[in-house]
């Protein structure tokens, strides 16, 4: 049995091709990743796997300083990203959370397929995309915190997004922020 609701099995691959050929057979709830262990690098993997199956869901687990990674991996359409050390806990969090939640659509772009941000609102996604909150932004771009939550309400609403990760993970998927 187990610890994660709706789950009764977990299988494992060792590579991109493996997960790619088994994927097609048996698609899987989710998919854990790694990004630097598996012979197809993991967000190489990860692009394959979603360009070919695209309502599939991944989590990639990799180094949390690994920025580069963990933006390419969003970018990809993955769905959420681990540290290597998470504790077993956080993973069957993770997963549970993953399962539960609806994947949401990106939204709606102009003919150029970019989304129509500000270029305050740009700044605002990078602050937050950054781990600054609405305060550090402000004083960076010296703006009040209300005026920073106000762009935040219009990036939010432009991005399709509910909430501030939701919005960075769009922002990383669309390349608005690196």
């Amino acid at each position: 049995m187990s610890a994660i609701p709706s789950v009764g099995s977990i299988d494992c691959v060792t590579n991109g091709d493996e997960l790619l050929a088994r994927y097609g057979r048996e698609a899987a709830d989710v998919v854990l990743i790694g990004t630097q262990r598996a012979l197809t690098g993991g967000i190489e993997a990860t692009r394959r796997l979603l360009a070919i199956h695209p309502n599939g869901v991944v989590i990639v687990f990799g180094s949390p300083d690994d920025t580069a990674s963990i933006a390419a991996a969003i970018a990809c359409g993955a769905r959420g990203f681990l540290r290597w050390d998470a504790t077993q806990p956080e993973v069957v969090a993770a997963l549970a959370n993953t399962i539960a939640s609806p994947r949401i659509p990106l939204p709606r772009t102009s003919e150029e397929g970019l989304v129509n941000l500000t270029e305050r609102e740009l700044q605002v996604l990078r602050g937050m995309s950054q781990g600054q909150s609405n305060g550090e932004i402000g004083r960076e771009l010296f703006l009040s915190e209300d005026t920073v939550k106000t762009h935040a309400r219009r990036l939010f609403r432009k991005l399709g997004a509910r909430d501030r990760a939701q919005a960075v993970a769009v922002g990383f998927r669309r390349g608005l922020v690196a």
